[in-house]
């Protein structure tokens, strides 16, 4: 059983919207029973991130329409019976969430499906992978998600993911990383080279710098102009994701093999 609770404050371009959702329980943090607003999550600094890029895109252009459309998933019982509270809670830090759905843990999926969801996002890996086996383009949230900066959407592509050889059809979730990375492109071109809210990078761990040119290459043949490059040639990556920062990692769906 699933249920949404429209939010009439914010509206969206229903054709041109890129939606994303987020588990709840990685935005807030249910306290009492009797508290009126919830602790903000870990990905509470992303949904102002997004917020910052819509707001940008609104200055440059008042009838812009590609705009990133934030949905909130809720599958956890205790807040589902304090419904109330999500929703008085995104009011209250002045987070633009145009729809609450609420679902069971086995029927969240079709929850994705019906808000025609290009992006989720969780805390939880099995969440994910259910998302993703689904079709639907998803990203693991990490404790470090916290630590991101609001003003700015870092978005890190995994070279590695993308530059792996087709072999057969391509999957369902391969298809939505490709519209949802042609999107994101679109986006970024609306701005500058400097002082953009939004930041795309892309890291190759591994291989050499001809890798990292054919991931670039791939990219930019699906209209994906990178701000900052990264060939790490086997070195680890975590020194230089602590450095960047980024809100997501995307390496599903780019691979025929993962999904």
């Amino acid at each position: 059983m699933v249920s949404t609770v429209q939010n009439t404050d914010v509206k969206q371009d229903a054709d041109r919207a890129m939606v994303v959702a987020v588990m709840s329980r990685a935005v807030f943090e249910p306290g009492a029973d009797d508290d009126e607003m919830y602790k903000v999550g870990p990905a509470f600094p992303l949904l102002q991130a997004l917020q910052r890029v819509n707001e940008r895109l609104l200055e440059e252009n008042p009838a812009e329409s590609l705009l990133f459309d934030v949905v909130l998933i809720t599958t956890d019982r205790k807040q589902q019976q304090q419904s109330s509270h999500i929703i008085s809670s995104t009011r209250h830090y002045g987070l633009d969430v145009s729809r609450f759905c609420f679902s069971s843990e086995e029927d969240f999926v079709e929850s994705l499906l019906k808000n025609n969801v290009l992006l989720f996002l969780s805390t939880d890996q099995n969440e994910v992978s259910q998302a993703s086996q689904k079709g639907v383009l998803s990203a693991l949230l990490g404790l470090q998600t916290a630590s991101c900066p609001s003003e700015q959407l870092r978005v890190l592509f995994c070279g590695d993911a993308i530059i792996q050889p087709d072999t057969g059809p391509k999957p369902a979730s391969r298809q939505a990383a490709q519209s949802f990375s042609a999107q994101l492109g679109e986006m970024r071109r609306r701005f500058g080279v400097f002082d953009s809210p939004l930041n795309i990078v892309l890291v190759t761990s591994h291989g050499g710098r001809e890798s990292c040119g054919t991931a670039l290459q791939t990219l930019r043949s699906r209209g994906v102009s990178v701000d900052e490059a990264y060939c790490l040639a086997g070195a680890p990556r975590g020194p230089i994701l602590s450095l960047l920062s980024p809100h997501f990692l995307l390496t599903d769906g780019f691979s025929s093999l993962e999904g």
